[in-house]
């Protein structure tokens, strides 16, 4: 039986257990997870927050990650401004990229999700400009996806959380903290 573990992954640390190639060594998975041969099913921005899945089983992690598989990835986007329905719309009928077209997506506007953690360091904040939380689920994973497609819109994300990656969700797992699914 594979194990599955998730990890809320707090903002700043990387998506991998060492930080190769760097003069200044940056928090990475193996700070927070000392249980050998799991690895990251998937990735997720040194920038951003959330749920990451890891497993000690290859062919599970190949199923979680392969483009073709098109599983579904949720995730909570605060956003600078206040998109309305055409902004939304082209989120969800799928927007140009440099690298092509995305695929579509589900893009609802929702309250600041409950249980949420206070982030450090914060956003940057500016008392002109309101922020809107939106939840978006993509079945591509293409890097730093959702930032690209938020700022497509004219609403750049001030802070990104993956709340769920198929049929693992958060819940109320604390930042920095891991449990078996």
């Amino acid at each position: 039986m594979a194990r599955v573990i998730l990890f809320n992954k707090p903002f700043g640390v990387l998506s991998q257990f060492t930080d190769k190639g760097t003069t200044s060594p940056r928090p990475t998975l193996s700070k927070f997870i000392k249980i050998p041969d799991v690895y990251a099913a998937g990735r997720l921005d040194r920038d951003s927050e959330g749920l990451m899945v890891l497993t000690d089983s290859g062919s599970l992690q190949a199923r979680i990650t392969h483009p073709t598989n098109k599983m579904e990835k949720t995730y909570w986007v605060q956003v600078e401004g206040t998109p309305k329905g055409r902004a939304l719309s082209q989120l969800a009928g799928g927007v140009k990229l440099n690298d092509g077209m995305t695929e579509r997506a589900k893009v609802e506007q929702i309250s600041e999700p409950d249980g949420l953690w206070e982030r450090d360091p914060p956003i940057r904040v500016r008392k002109d400009i309101p922020d809107t939380w939106l939840q978006i689920t993509i079945t591509e994973g293409r890097n730093r996806q959702v930032r690209r497609m938020t700022a497509h819109i004219g609403h750049p994300t001030l802070r990104l959380i993956r709340a769920q990656v198929g049929q693992w969700s958060l819940g109320d797992l604390a930042s920095g903290k891991w449990r078996d699914a």
